[in-house]
């Protein structure tokens, strides 16, 4: 079954409705103005992305594909990469950001706007542009900052940002740098407003105040209604911060989180998460949709939908062969497939996200399967294989002596006790 070309839903006579129905619409400003304007001629819109990090994670990945659905209904992107607001950081509600250099915040801002460019389409009438707000923002002087935009705003309102007061509250405090990021944000959508006609932001429900920012500015500035929408913030069904895996985040960058382990990660999506999440990761129809619903219902045990979701993710962010790739090593490894004719690179990586250790040729598989946790001790390693319950690269082990080979490619061995429990050994010399 192939991955879904990115395409709207026709059966819905707006991009509105179906962003909507997608579950995608947290907060807005006016929802009957936003649909009429994104029902009429294309309009420019933008999203920011500061560059915090070296990659951008699975939640940026809800507004790359939010600017996509908007693109592929006639519109036209700005992909903003923060270079200024990078250099300052938006107020987290715990503690003060840790300022990062400006040589590794550029790093970034190059990064990052590569992993953007990935989404958009740059070709066409409504070809996407990719901006970066130091561009505008360098030039210009502190008198200047304060008199041409900080006369329009006033210190109470800013005080009532959720983000603003969260800090307040706490013990941390917020510094003066990051209490004037509402201000930078607001900047921004006034000189892309300027600039390039721009009406429309988008962004996370937690961002909502630095949203508001840039529309207030430009009402005041301009006189002129502009619009903002917030997305939700995406959580497990059990309240679990979502995109968390062992408190390593789901980053789009191969090589902080590999195509298997992403894979891997929608795999196992809970049968409760499963639909909402096609919704807003996929460009499957409604009726696609509405079907996996069903089969959750009737044949939760066959994981049809998780399947799908995991092929189509994966696939936007990583692409179908190396897609294909992990699916082969997934199969593989759970005994539908051909070990030894994986990828060597892909199998690697999908041992990595198992338990595993680094051995010998004179290793033992006794002795690999405790190094590795599969069994306490030796003699129950003994007892597993005396009972036909352990395999060596997909072939049962009956002596209890056999040695770890490093057969297969990449010089690794698989282990494998009963019928879902692995482990990797990676093979030295």
């Amino acid at each position: 079954m192939s991955a879904t070309a990115p395409a709207n839903d026709p059966t819905f006579e707006n991009v509105w409705d179906e962003i909507v129905w997608r579950g995608l619409v947290h907060v807005s400003t006016d929802q009957e103005a936003l649909r009429a304007l994104l029902s009429e001629g294309p309009i420019t819109y933008y999203c920011g992305f500061d560059p915090t990090a070296p990659s951008l994670h699975l939640g940026n990945l809800v507004q790359l594909l939010l600017m996509r659905r908007i693109q592929l209904a006639g519109h036209r992107p700005l992909g903003l990469v923060g270079g200024s607001t990078g250099l300052v950081g938006d107020p987290r509600p715990s503690a003060e950001r840790t300022l990062n250099t400006k040589e590794t915040v550029a790093e970034w801002v190059s990064i990052l706007r590569g992993q953007v460019e990935r989404f958009l389409s740059f070709e066409g009438d409504n070809a996407a542009r990719i901006v970066n707000n130091l561009d505008w923002t360098a030039p210009m002087s502190a008198i200047d900052f304060l008199r041409d935009v900080g006369k329009y705003y006033r210190v109470g309102t800013m005080l009532k940002k959720d983000a603003v007061s969260a800090r307040l509250n706490s013990e941390a405090g917020i510094s003066y740098t990051e209490f004037s990021y509402q201000i930078l944000q607001g900047l921004d959508y006034l000189e892309l407003f300027r600039q390039y006609g721009c009406v429309l932001q988008t962004g996370g429900s937690d961002q909502w105040g630095n949203l508001t920012s840039g529309t207030d500015l430009i009402h005041r500035v301009e006189g002129v209604s502009v619009h903002a929408i917030g997305t939700p913030l995406i959580t497990n069904s059990d309240g679990t911060k979502f995109g968390k895996s062992e408190g390593n985040a789901i980053w789009l960058d191969p090589s902080m989180c590999s195509p298997y382990r992403m894979y891997q990660f929608w795999l196992n999506t809970d049968d409760a998460d499963v639909i909402a999440r096609m919704k807003i990761f996929t460009f499957l129809t409604r009726d696609e949709i509405e079907e996996y619903e069903r089969l959750v219902a009737v044949e939760p045990y066959r994981r049809a939908a998780q399947k799908r979701l995991a092929l189509e993710v994966t696939t936007t962010v990583h692409g179908a062969e190396a897609t294909a790739a992990v699916i082969a090593a997934s199969e593989a490894l759970f005994g539908q497939g051909d070990l030894t004719a994986l990828d060597a690179a892909v199998l690697r990586t999908a041992l990595e996200e198992l338990p595993h250790v680094e051995g010998s040729p004179e290793m033992s598989v006794v002795d690999a399967l405790v190094a590795t946790g599969l069994v306490a001790s030796l003699s129950d390693g003994r007892r597993a294989i005396a009972q036909g319950g352990v395999s060596l690269d997909g072939i049962r082990v009956d002596d209890d002596g056999a040695l770890i080979t490093g057969a297969l490619p990449g010089g690794v061995s698989v282990i494998r006790r009963g019928k879902k429990t692995l482990a990797g050994v990676f093979v030295r010399g």
